[in-house]
């Protein structure tokens, strides 16, 4: 089998490559070729260089290529998937497109979520776009000789990935003993998928005739409390972190630019139900608890390679919202 990824450098790619390498896949790599050393592909993987918003540079890079299954990593707009769908046209058999649970009902009219569960977030415009993305995609893929599968992963990590957009300035607040602002009352129900089970179900799909023209999300069915992952990540660097919870459109209000990730996905309990995958691929298990995740992400942030860079501005931006709050409690 022959397959391309368009990008397939990033966090939730990053174990797919080697999983499909040792499944006997001829795997291509199309994009610019500036991925850093942290996510390295296997040496069986044939890298094409070209940036793919480049139509021309990226037609010749292709020409007498064929493939059986292209997995599409890196559309965020219909613009993106429509150029994509005419650089391979012709040229293979499934596309695969990697869209977002964050897509699904915000918040859910009920849990658990299926893949049955209305795409609809007035939130984030980055949902919604991947929403405009599918049904464009479901439109029009038979029209350039392909059959469609789409992809809803859910907060999938590695260990360079801390699940929160802050990155390193939060970690550093807890060793410090600062208060770390948890949204919400932090009961909210979340779901965090590490990338190599995620790769377990992402391999599986490819060339299967049973997922052509058919929408999976693949996630983890651990199901955990945002103060329980906080906890995690406290423990795992060493510290009992001191957690104070704000109202998430507080948050916003001082950070809008995390505004529509807190609003429109994080704030909001989500379990998914992952029988529809797991009956196309049974081997699909997920079998890394996040509390054996976490110490591989604070493995990596101890280690001295870890970007552990702190936003002074963030810090400073949290340290007044905790004084107004605190004034607005008394």
């Amino acid at each position: 089998m022959k397959v391309l990824f368009i990008g397939g450098s990033g966090i939730i790619s990053s174990a797919c490559p080697n999983l499909a390498v040792e499944k006997g896949i001829e795997l291509f790599h199309l994009n610019r070729g500036t991925s850093s050393t942290i996510r390295p592909v296997p040496a069986e993987v044939r890298q094409l260089t070209a940036d793919v918003r480049n139509f021309q540079e990226t037609s010749k890079i292709l020409s007498g290529y064929q493939f059986d299954v292209v997995v599409d990593w890196i559309s965020f707009v219909p613009e993106h998937l429509e150029s994509n769908l005419k650089l391979l046209r012709g040229k293979a058999q499934q596309y695969v497109f990697i869209s977002s649970a964050s897509a699904y009902q915000t918040p859910p009219a009920k849990l658990p979520v299926t893949e049955e569960t209305p795409l609809e977030n007035p939130f984030w415009e980055y949902s919604r776009n991947k929403i405009a993305c599918e049904s464009f995609l479901k439109s029009q893929a038979a029209n350039y000789g392909m059959q469609y599968t789409i992809v809803r992963p859910s907060h999938t990590y590695d260990k360079t990935l801390l699940p929160f957009d802050e990155g390193y300035t939060i970690i550093d607040r807890m060793l410090k003993g600062k208060p770390v602002v948890v949204p919400g009352d932090g009961t909210s129900i979340w779901t965090l998928t590490n990338h190599r089970d995620f790769a377990k179900g992402l391999v599986g799909i490819l060339n299967h005739p049973k997922a052509m023209n058919e929408v999976f999300h693949i996630t983890s069915d651990e199901w955990l409390t945002w103060n329980q992952i906080y906890q995690m990540l406290g423990n795992a660097f060493g510290v009992e972190p001191k957690l104070v919870h704000i109202p998430t459109d507080i948050i916003a209000r001082y950070l809008p630019e995390y505004g529509p990730g807190l609003l429109g996905d994080k704030m909001h309990s989500m379990i998914f139900d992952n029988r529809k995958i797991k009956a196309l691929v049974p081997e699909f298990q997920c079998e890394i608890p996040f509390e054996s995740g976490v110490r591989e992400i604070a493995a990596w942030y101890k280690s001295g390679h870890a970007n552990t860079l702190v936003d002074e501005r963030l810090n400073k931006i949290y340290d007044q919202m905790l004084e107004d709050f605190a004034t607005l409690a008394e």
